[in-house]
Parts: structure tokens; C-alpha cells; sequence
């Protein structure tokens, strides 16, 4: 006999649910449109420096897994086998619930579009690469940023001399991009 956790069947609960790869998109489309079922699928909004100058990407928090909502003595086998779906994550024959309030908590932090933004702030000596422009991929130290303003003094080498520049935040991109985990520390 299968341990389904604490209630009964008739109450939907959250569950992970993992996904195939790069397919959390897939999963969660199929299980909200075709099913019916409350899926929250959280991603982070951030620019990475490209080929072609800086560019918005949306990942996953949680990369191959969404959370849905629904009742699983009824909907068990609908969410094993839906499209883009691996199975709900299970441990042996225990199939844990998620608590309501952590999803809550979650879906305050990143907010009714499911995408926390993640905007480069940045700190007095901090160094950090030009994304975009003519001067991209020169690596920079920042003097100073100005609060309440796009744009930030820089610290330069150009031509064998040190120069500073003020420069639009945007333009500027972190050395090491460790969004996922320096997003979420800061909420907990």
C-alpha cells in the first residue's frame, strides 16, 4: 500500500512533480490548460552577457521540477503520464505534500507573474564586466554607485590608463553570476 501522506483523497495538496528536461514550461502548460490543476513554477528574470550584447533570460528556480495542486487518489496517474512530465517526486512508497505556506511564502517572494527580477546591484570595489557597447567583455571596478540613479562611475584601464566613467547599471553584468542561490539566501 502506497503512503500518500497526511489527507485524505478529496483534498488537493501540492506536490513536486519533475519534469523532463528543459521542460518545466511543457509540464506546467499541459497540467494548468489540458487538467485543470494549480501548477506554480517559479524562474528568475536576470541579463547575461551574449555574442550579441546583453540579453533577458528566464530560468527555473528549481531547474526539471514544478509544484502542482491537486488530488492525488484521483489525479495520481493524469500527472505520471502527462506531457513533459518525468513523475511526482516520491521517496520508496511516500509521496510528500508540499505545506500550503511554503508555497505561499514562495509565490510572495516572486510574486503573481512567477518571475522574480533580478537587478544588478552593485557594490563600491566590486568588479564587473561591460556586457554591451563598444567596450564589451573589459573587465571594470566600481567606485561608486549612485543611489537612485541607472547609472554608476566605473574604474577602467584603457589604452595603458586608468579612467573613470560613468556608465548605465545595465550595461554592467556580475563576474560570477550566482543569481539562484544569492536571490533566494536573502529571503530566508
Amino acid at each position: 500500500m502506497e503512503n500518500w501522506g497526511k489527507l485524505p483523497g478529496g483534498f488537493p495538496a501540492w506536490y513536486c512533480v519533475k519534469t523532463q528536461p528543459k521542460r518545466e514550461h511543457i509540464a506546467s502548460a499541459t497540467l494548468e490548460k489540458e487538467f485543470g490543476f494549480e501548477v506554480f513554477v517559479p524562474r528568475l528574470r536576470f541579463k547575461r552577457s551574449t555574442p550579441r550584447g546583453l540579453v533577458w533570460f528566464n530560468e527555473p528556480v528549481f531547474p526539471s521540477y514544478v509544484f502542482a495542486k491537486f488530488d492525488f487518489f484521483i489525479n495520481k496517474n493524469i500527472v505520471n503520464y502527462a506531457n513533459g512530465v518525468a513523475g511526482i517526486v516520491h521517496f520508496g512508497n511516500f509521496y510528500p505534500q508540499i505545506p500550503e505556506e511554503t508555497i505561499a511564502e514562495l509565490q510572495k517572494i516572486v510574486g503573481p507573474e512567477q518571475v522574480h527580477i533580478i537587478e544588478n546591484e552593485f557594490c563600491e570595489g566590486e568588479e564587473v564586466v561591460i556586457g554591451d557597447g563598444p567596450f564589451k567583455g573589459l573587465e571594470v571596478v566600481v567606485l561608486r554607485p549612485m543611489p537612485g540613479s541607472k547609472r554608476v562611475a566605473i574604474l577602467m584601464e584603457f589604452l595603458g590608463r586608468q579612467t573613470v566613467v560613468e556608465m548605465e547599471k545595465s550595461a554592467l553584468i556580475k563576474q560570477k553570476q550566482e543569481y539562484k542561490i544569492r536571490a533566494f539566501q536573502d529571503k530566508f
